[in-house]
């Protein structure tokens, strides 16, 4: 039999390598075809590797906390399927399982170079699936339509075959959107603690397991490292388990990277939240998507951000980088109580409704911990929503290498001067705190607080016609 290389696949834009948290199967473990077989995780988010082929875990070549760096081997499948010879990326070699005399085997075949399955959008296709639709001559779109019932919606070989003969019959073939939805994640934890620094969540939704906690134990014996700690009967120890490490670590890095400063501007909102009541249940019947007031900051922080592009940029030593492309990162708030921050990437080629769509989809995601790898890198300006949480007002740490985040506080009926040419009244409108973080080395006072001004400008302007 043949012995399959499983490496491991590329993990999105700027990830060289990642740590092996968990393997799911052991070895002499049977696995079939997208069958995830170890789980990996980078700094941004934790992903469950699929094996291409159907066979048995022959070895192991990482041990769980080891770090693999991308397109390394990491485990040997024996596998008996009949796998194209002229798909490279398969990584075949070109060994028998006959291990009783080594002496006989022919020599490895040299390797080709391999990043594992291909990604398109939101889904990875094996290279047994891809290359059945290039012998089939099915296109990229046709590949996209089909419904996958693999790990969380992939395309089976089962399922691009199944498509081929039903086209062949001339049927007609459901679009991938029926396709069975992603598997949930773990049950949901405790409901998240308030916090305003939310701008540096970026951290993966399903943290390693870490060792068990003493919670609910007497600390004694327990020494901690700073000596100004003392422990009481009755105190409790728990561990940081790898995701609450990483969030310190990226804080601690934040804060001794960049100076950070804070403008902070009052908006009135009242307008969009009129405008809101009065569309959103006729908007959820049309689109069977719920609107929130995050797309509509998005869209006017873009704006903003167009007007002051030196805010979208990046410090690399003693040069700044403009970034070309408006990628927002938004916080969002997990099952767990931790936080990631996908990436909404060209945001400002999206219209309002499209981003309606796109927030609702990666925070569902985001929660679902069903979010690619390339979905949380790559943001040049975050907005993190700390009203969510009945804030009104809050300094969040900026997620690096990006120079600014926009933290939007709770909205509140408020007494208000309202100026009319008969007059001043007193009139009830909806406000909100807006509070901008942003880097002191190459952000000044004037840029940081002209931009958050601007931004509270186009929230006041908004006008209460516009189409959605």
């Amino acid at each position: 039999m043949p012995l399959y290389k499983l490496k491991l696949p590329h993990m999105g834009e700027g990830v060289i390598e990642a740590t092996l948290t968990t393997w799911l199967k052991n070895v002499g473990d049977r696995i079939e075809e997208d069958e995830a077989v170890f789980e990996v995780a980078t700094d941004k988010v934790d992903s469950e590797v699929p094996s291409e082929v159907a066979g048995v875990l022959k070895e192991k070549l990482f041990n769980e906390g080891d770090v693999v760096k991308i397109g390394e081997p990491v485990a040997i499948i024996e596998t008996d399927a009949e796998l194209p010879e002229e798909d490279d990326d398969l990584a075949l070699l070109g060994v028998t399982a006959n291990q009783e005399n080594p002496q006989d085997q022919p020599e490895v075949a040299s390797e080709t170079p391999s990043t594992g399955p291909v990604s398109h959008g939101n889904r990875f296709y094996s290279p047994l699936v891809r290359n059945i639709a290039r012998v089939e001559g099915i296109s990229r779109a046709e590949l996209d339509s089909i419904p996958g019932t693999g790990h969380k919606g992939r395309v089976t070989k089962d399922d691009i075959l199944a498509y081929v003969e039903r086209k062949r019959r001339g049927e007609t073939v459901a679009p991938a959107s029926t396709a069975p939805a992603p598997e949930p994640a773990s049950a949901p934890g405790p409901a998240p603690a308030p916090s305003s620094q939310a701008g540096m969540a970026a951290k993966p939704p399903k943290p390693a397991p870490a060792p068990p906690a003493p919670e609910g134990e007497s600390a004694a014996g327990y020494v901690p490292q700073n000596k100004k700690i003392i422990i009481e009967p009755g105190d409790e120890i728990i561990r940081m388990d790898r995701m609450r490490k990483l969030i310190a670590q990226h804080m601690v890095e934040s804060k001794h990277t960049s100076p950070h400063v804070q403008s902070f501007v009052e908006a009135d909102v009242t307008r969009i939240v009129q405008w809101r009541n009065r569309i959103k249940d006729e908007f959820q019947r049309r689109e069977d998507e719920k609107i929130t007031f995050t797309p509509v900051f998005i869209y006017y922080l873009v704006q903003t951000i167009k007007e002051f592009p030196m805010i979208n940029v990046q410090v690399d030593g003693d040069n700044i980088i403009r970034k070309k492309h408006i990628n927002i990162g938004m916080a969002v708030a997990l099952p767990s109580g931790n936080l990631i921050v996908p990436v909404i990437k060209d945001a400002d080629q999206y219209s309002l409704t499209g981003l309606v769509k796109k927030v609702n989809d990666l925070a569902r995601r985001a929660r679902e911990n069903a979010l690619q790898p390339d979905e949380v890198v790559g943001g040049t300006y975050s907005i993190t929503n700390i009203g969510t949480f009945g804030n009104i007002a809050g300094t969040a740490i900026i997620p690096q290498p990006q120079v600014a985040i926009m933290a939007v506080g709770a909205i509140r009926k408020m007494p208000a001067v309202i100026e009319t040419p008969e007059g001043d009244f007193i009139g009830i409108r909806h406000k909100m705190i807006l509070s901008h973080s942003y880097d002191h080395r190459v952000v000044d006072g004037m840029l940081g607080g002209m931009f958050v001004k601007r931004f509270a400008e186009h929230l006041e302007n908004f006008d209460p016609n516009t189409p959605i």
